[in-house]
């Protein structure tokens, strides 16, 4: 990352900081397996009931699309209104 940096790339360093981020969660994430709080809950007795889960995901597929229609929409209308 860092030589890319020096060699002033656009798109390299931006895109090895995300991955460098998805790996240290996915490192944490893997050493906790399966506790949320250590050695005291699992992930199967934090989890909500499966009623509250359902609605959530009604509330999501509902809902992310929206936000990605009203972005794209938001960009469409604004392209091309600034200049470098």
């Amino acid at each position: 990352m860092l030589r890319s940096l020096a060699n002033k790339y656009d798109y390299q360093p931006f895109f090895l900081t995300l991955a460098l981020f998805a790996l240290s969660y996915a490192g944490l994430g893997i050493s906790m397996y399966p506790y949320i709080v250590p050695q005291s809950i699992t992930i199967w007795q934090a989890a909500s009931p499966a009623n509250s889960q359902i609605f959530m995901l009604f509330g999501v597929a509902v809902l992310i699309p929206l936000i990605l229609g009203y972005t794209a929409w938001a960009y469409w209308v604004f392209r091309g209104k600034v200049k470098a």
